[in-house]
């Protein structure tokens, strides 16, 4: 996630390691951490592998100096590839990078919006499909595991309702219809 973000923000403006760290937690945090030991790191792969390039460097004020990175041809097509994939991974990690996705979703298509939308809702109804399937009788043992469980349930709903909206606002006749049929099976939570 730190490199489809690192892409993502680089091809809005050219920045230096502490300014797109900056920007990072700013905007992402909520979804993602972010440490220098993994930021430099990166840019020296994402450099080395052609997806940036040095843009200018200057002198900082304690004599270091700073490299100004921009994102190349090779890395608008490689954030392009990172936003369009849909890896299979934990429910969380899922969670959080459909959150950092949808920060870059103005410079996507509203037909890759609607597919990752679309994706997202289905993994969600995956989920809410293992959720019923589960017996919590005997796995909550006291009003403070009822009361995640509970609160768990309504935060996928909330999601999902949020999913739907989404689809509307993208205007595209076909993806009201799905939405609203993966809606109509949120009664059962």
């Amino acid at each position: 996630m730190l490199e489809l973000s690192a892409l993502g923000l680089l091809q809005r403006e050219p920045l230096h390691g502490y300014r797109l760290k900056q920007r990072l937690e700013l905007f992402l945090s909520s979804c993602m951490s972010v440490n220098y030991g993994a930021i430099y790191p990166l840019l020296k792969r994402l450099e080395e592998r052609d997806h940036i390039q040095v843009l200018l460097e200057e002198s900082g004020d304690a004599g270091a100096s700073r490299r100004i990175y921009a994102i190349t041809p090779s890395g608008c097509t490689r954030w392009r590839e990172k936003m369009l994939e849909q890896p299979q991974e934990s429910w969380v990690k899922s969670r959080a990078r459909f959150l950092v996705k949808y920060f870059f979703f103005g410079d996507l298509e509203s037909s890759e919006r609607v597919r990752l939308i679309e994706n997202r809702l289905r993994v969600c109804h995956q989920r809410k499909a293992y959720l019923e399937t589960q017996e919590m009788g005997n796995l909550v043992t006291d009003s403070f595991q009822s009361a995640t469980w509970e609160r768990a349930k309504f935060m996928l709903v909330s999601e999902m309702e949020w999913l739907h909206e989404c689809l509307e606002k993208e205007n595209l006749p076909h993806s009201s219809s799905i939405s609203r049929k993966m809606l109509g099976e949120l009664n059962i939570l």
